[in-house]
């Protein structure tokens, strides 16, 4: 097919990964099934498990019908970063990622990946990403906001100081860390506690956003992009809400008092248009978009579907009616993509 837009929050299952996603299954629904997602599409009608597992089939065949030119696939959360064993975590991860690579070496041209590494221990996340970019050739790692471990408080955050040699080899590998919501851990879920007597706001709706843009103001307020000015991180849905927050949250943390013991150089906005991407990934909000653009800039925002857990016609039919000037909805849909992650296509 000729050009078209280019999605990157899209995920997978492989099938090593069932006995993993079946334990987590509950969290994806509560008192639901695994197979009835809460987004409709075609993964209402499918499964949700067969969606993942789909690539060549069904994905491809709605990809050429509704104008997605390429893909870039991710294992489905939490991935490695639910496993609290760092032995399994790893094993999570070398698996999808090898099965992964297989699959798109079947059809280059339509498809790429994101790396999984588990986050239990800084180093080896290094040296999987460095395999997975150096030796795989993926476009860069896929991170499931916190590691879940089986110590302290069961949760690693890597705005932490002991990550930093896994960002430093970001740096140096050159390549995108895309922050990917996840669900709360089963501790989180009961009675008395922050999710235990609100389980309605899990997920996709509330919880997701709330959680990792916690994450994704750490990181960016915890000098990490300082001591590595040439990370770049992606945030879906909007970024996560942070864009809609950026003028008082940098409003407050520029306060004299504040700035005199921040541990970061710069502002949340500065990083904002220094090292963060969003993308609209499961939130088509037309007003919304134009709003981050305006915010921190066009060359900062890219599609995405956000596949299968929303609808790829749904996705391209709000994306054919957006009103952006055609030069920019150019570098929205493809341009800004294939810039970031230095896809094999055309611009």
């Amino acid at each position: 097919m000729g050009k078209g837009t280019i999605a990157i929050e899209e995920a997978v299952l492989n099938p090593d990964g069932l006995a993993w996603i079946g334990d987590s299954a509950a969290l994806f629904n509560p008192g639901q099934g695994q197979n009835t997602p809460s987004a409709p599409g075609p993964a209402s009608k499918h499964g949700l498990t067969q969606a993942l597992l789909d690539i060549h089939d069904a994905r491809l065949a709605q990809m050429d019908a509704h104008g997605v030119e390429y893909m870039l696939l991710s294992l489905t959360s939490p991935g490695a970063q639910g496993e609290p064993d760092p032995v399994k975590a790893q094993s999570i991860a070398r698996g999808a990622n090898d099965w992964l690579a297989e699959q798109v070496a079947l059809n280059p041209r339509r498809f790429g990946a994101f790396a999984s590494v588990s986050m239990h221990d800084a180093q080896e996340a290094a040296a999987e990403a460095r395999r997975a970019v150096k030796e795989l050739g993926m476009f860069g790692v896929m991170l499931n906001d916190y590691q879940s471990t089986t110590t302290g408080s069961g949760k690693k955050y890597y705005d932490a100081p002991d990550y930093r040699p896994f960002w430093k080899e970001i740096e140096g590998l050159n390549v995108p860390v895309y922050m990917h919501p996840r669900y709360p851990p089963a501790e989180d879920l009961q009675p008395g506690t922050r999710y235990g007597d609100r389980k309605q706001i899990l997920g996709a709706a509330v919880q997701f956003h709330l959680d990792l843009s916690m994450h994704l103001y750490g990181l960016c307020s915890s000098g990490v992009f300082d001591a590595y000015p040439g990370v770049q991180v992606v945030a879906g849905h909007l970024g996560e809400g942070i864009p809609f927050n950026l003028w008082r949250a940098d409003h407050w943390y520029n306060k004299p008092v504040k700035k005199a013991t921040r541990p970061s150089r710069h502002d949340y906005s500065h990083y904002f248009k220094h090292n963060i991407s969003i993308t609209t990934s499961g939130d088509f909000n037309t007003q919304g978009l134009k709003f981050c653009i305006g915010e921190i800039g066009v060359e900062r925002c890219l599609f995405s579907i956000d596949y299968p857990y929303d609808s790829i016609e749904e996705a391209q039919n709000w994306w054919k009616g957006v009103d952006l000037p055609e030069e920019q909805k150019e570098a929205v849909a493809r341009r800004n993509a294939i810039r970031l992650f230095k896809l094999p296509l055309e611009p």
